[in-house]
């Protein structure tokens, strides 16, 4: 879901302030601009496009990651291994997002060469809202996937232990006009962050997305936090989980499962992984013919016929683009904590932030 509740009442902010304040608390974390820059962004990415569970809500974890927990601000990934379009990225425990700038970019570029391409990703950290790298492969006409594993919140199916992880995935395929159709997606009911932000709000979260920790179905935020995520699809959620979470850990000899981390202890510095691909369109289909295909897809699927009651239909990702086109002109709605957290880490650093 791209939507909170109460979100158009919250306080406005604009994307570029928001993202300039937020890169100069990150390079008093001790990250050179450039990088600060593009964490900032991500952040961002996630806030403009409804996703707040993964914008600017993580400043002051990641602000701990960078400072305390480990997580080196200066690293520099490099491509560790190239098999023609097979490559393995050591994020060389950088924050994930500067893992997965250079392993989107050597895909794209990769896939110019081979028409697909795929890297595996080690040594990582939390890498932020998956569709922001799946993207970057649309203004090279091009597909883009992206993956990674995330701390296990799920248990299997059957189960009553945290042994599986949400585990994303993201795809996105160019169109011609409309926008691209962008799926992002964890396989459980709805993403750890998530609830943290209902229990932020003091609401509480639908029926069926999680339970208490003594596993009995709950809509109280609070206690779903110290529960189990329930997967989407059953165990279909379940097992789609499992397998994104292989191909994001083995390849890259990454921790899958628990040997990332856990919930009570967190995540494991250096532990995490991602896979990212590219594919290039006109490999396989003249691409201008296959964007416009999409644009027909997409224009189906929003006018076709509603159930009563629903005001519209969007395929994947076009409510995320509706939103971030209303937040880039009329600012990006935050809540009075996640604002406060952006505060407390600004003033810890001595930063000045002033976000109105």
């Amino acid at each position: 879901m791209a939507e909170y509740p109460g979100s158009e009442h919250e306080r406005r902010v604009p994307a570029a302030d928001l993202a300039d304040g937020v890169a100069r608390i990150f390079e008093a974390a001790g990250m050179g601009p450039a990088d600060a820059a593009l964490l900032a962004d991500s952040l961002v990415h996630a806030d403009l496009r409804g996703i707040h569970s993964h914008g600017t809500l993580r400043v002051p974890d990641y602000v701990k990651k960078l400072t305390t927990d480990g997580v080196d601000p200066r690293a520099v990934p490099v491509v560790e291994r190239r098999a023609g379009a097979a490559i393995v990225i050591d994020g060389a425990n950088a924050m994930g997002q500067i893992a997965m700038d250079l392993a989107m970019r050597t895909v794209i570029e990769a896939a110019g060469e081979h028409g697909i391409a795929m890297a595996a990703v080690g040594r990582s950290n939390h890498c932020g809202a998956m569709d922001y790298w799946a993207m970057r492969a649309l203004p090279h006409d091009m597909i883009g996937i992206a993956g990674t594993n995330a701390l296990p919140t799920m248990a299997p199916w059957g189960g009553a232990e945290k042994l599986v992880g949400m585990n994303p995935l993201a795809i996105a395929v160019p169109a011609a006009q409309e926008p691209a159709i962008v799926l992002d997606a964890a396989f459980g009911m709805t993403a750890h962050g998530k609830i943290r932000v209902y229990a932020q709000k003091g609401e509480p979260i639908p029926e069926g997305w999680a339970t208490d920790a003594q596993g009995n179905p709950t809509t109280d935020a609070v206690a779903a936090l110290d529960g189990l995520i329930l997967p989407a699809g059953g165990h279909k959620g379940i097992g789609i989980g499992i397998m994104v979470g292989l191909l994001s850990t083995l390849l890259a000899d990454a921790g899958y499962g628990l040997e990332s981390g856990n919930m009570e202890e967190g995540a494991y510095v250096g532990r995490d992984g991602q896979f990212a691909m590219a594919i290039k369109i006109d490999a396989f289909r003249p691409a201008a013919g296959v964007k416009a295909r999409v644009d027909q897809i997409a224009r189906e699927i929003r006018n076709s016929q509603k159930r009563p009651g629903v005001k519209a239909l969007h395929p994947p990702g076009g409510l995320e683009a509706t939103l971030e086109a209303a937040y880039r002109r009329d600012g990006i709605p935050l809540n009075d904590i996640t604002l406060a957290g952006i505060a407390d880490a600004a003033q810890a650093l001595g930063v000045a932030v002033d976000l109105g």
